[in-house]
């Protein structure tokens, strides 16, 4: 199975314990497979180096490197009109339905 990793649960998962962890950690392990788009490892890299400052001891950089050589990279489809209450969050969305 291949998955899109909203922010949150990226962000969560590299900062907390709890399930978004152990889905990150499941991934790691290969049970699952990544989907990501460019601009997806942006709002990552943006979100998390933001909440990096509250937590020092850990490092952003060796995840989202691993990320980029690990994860499926794909260019998404355009939607033709937006589908989320949240427009910021079709990105999501067409990263998945590329994998459909």
């Amino acid at each position: 199975m291949k998955v899109v990793f909203d922010t949150n649960v990226f962000v969560s998962g590299v900062f907390f314990i709890g399930p978004p962890y152990e889905i990150l950690r499941a991934w790691r392990d290969g049970k699952l497979g990544m989907v990501v788009s460019q601009e997806i490892l942006e709002e990552y890299s943006r979100v998390g180096e933001a909440l990096a400052d509250q937590f020092p001891r850990v490092n952003l950089k060796p995840v989202l490197e691993f990320i980029t050589m690990s994860a499926d990279v794909v260019v998404p489809i355009v939607l033709e009109e937006k589908i989320c209450d949240d427009p910021d969050d079709d990105k999501f969305f067409s990263c998945a339905i590329l994998r459909c």
